[in-house]
């Protein structure tokens, strides 16, 4: 059996990490599924998906590590008018966060939990907002 869910998300500030583990969980339990997969991918290429402990400081360390790898003064080779896409690419900084983080997690799912860490939380990260996002869940299994 596959199910899959559309996670709507407004974020409101440029840099963002939402914390999104209640969401997933949700769908699990409103599932029938009981022993599975189940993934958690962004849609957009300025947004990551990462796992790590629910911490504000250690969300605030994250936030200074990727902006010391990726600042947004660097002379980027993509922010410049881009003729094929009909902008300048404003958010370059955006593109090369969201690489490092990745754009997704996968945890198995075992007589209907999910299988992670007691200080696992899913984060859902913005690097180019405000904007309306989303997050695509999908479970499979049986």
């Amino acid at each position: 059996m596959v199910e899959h869910k559309i996670l709507n998300l407004v974020t409101n500030e440029y840099n963002q990490w939402i914390r999104i583990t209640d969401s997933v969980e949700e769908m699990l339990q409103n599932s029938s599924v009981k022993n599975g997969v189940i993934y958690v991918i962004t849609k957009h290429t300025t947004t990551g998906i990462t796992v790590n402990e629910a911490l504000e400081c250690l969300e605030s360390d994250l936030q200074d590590l990727l902006n010391r790898l990726a600042p947004e003064n660097h002379p980027y080779a993509h922010a410049r008018m881009l003729r094929s896409y009909g902008s300048t690419a404003g958010n370059p900084s955006g593109h090369l966060k969201s690489h490092i983080t990745g754009n997704h997690c996968c945890f198995p799912v075992i007589e209907g939990r999910i299988i992670r860490g007691e200080a696992q939380e899913i984060y859902f990260c913005e690097f180019d907002g405000p904007a309306v996002r989303q997050v695509s869940i999908t479970l499979m299994g049986e």
